[in-house]
């Protein structure tokens, strides 16, 4: 997929932030009272914004980590829509869902680094768990993607 592909999705960016010994870090959406509030931080490019720029950016925002070394990214867009009944901001700007390119990161600093309010509050706690666990942990709607994600990172996890 191209850019121009999908222009009904929100450009996003997602990132698996791996640990040393192969767990994954997820953190919980902050204020979410459903059974599926873990998730990897993801968030939208900003217009002309480098992809990698963008995740790097997400990450250090909803979790204060820049200690960091690329491992891979996905090829093209990995896409979901939302449903019909979900009614956020995204939706009601006229996106049918998103589009994410993600992105895996090694982890390479101290955990004290990690900061759930170095920025506006997405995150409200977090955990270090298995890659494997994601699409058990993520709203049903995103678990198409999530299982995109699971399978081209598979090779960095526990």
């Amino acid at each position: 997929m191209t850019d121009t592909d999908l222009p009904r999705h929100r450009p996003n960016v997602g990132v698996v932030l791996f640990h040393p010994d192969g767990r994954v870090w997820y953190g919980r959406r902050a204020g979410s009272a459903s059974d599926y509030c873990w998730q990897f931080p993801q968030g939208g490019v900003d217009e002309g914004e480098d992809l990698e720029t963008a995740a790097r950016r997400e990450l250090q925002e909803e979790t204060g980590v820049t200690s960091i070394e690329l491992l891979a990214r996905t090829d093209g867009w990995i896409a979901y829509d939302f449903p019909k009944d979900y009614g956020g901001s995204k939706q009601a700007r006229g996106y049918l869902g998103q589009k994410q390119v993600w992105f895996a990161y090694r982890f390479t600093g101290e955990e004290s680094e990690i900061d759930l309010e170095a920025h506006e509050v997405e995150f409200d706690a977090w955990r270090w768990g298995r890659l494997d666990e994601a699409c058990d942990l993520i709203v049903p709607f995103k678990r198409p993607a999530y299982e995109q994600v699971v399978a081209a990172f598979g090779v960095f996890a526990a």
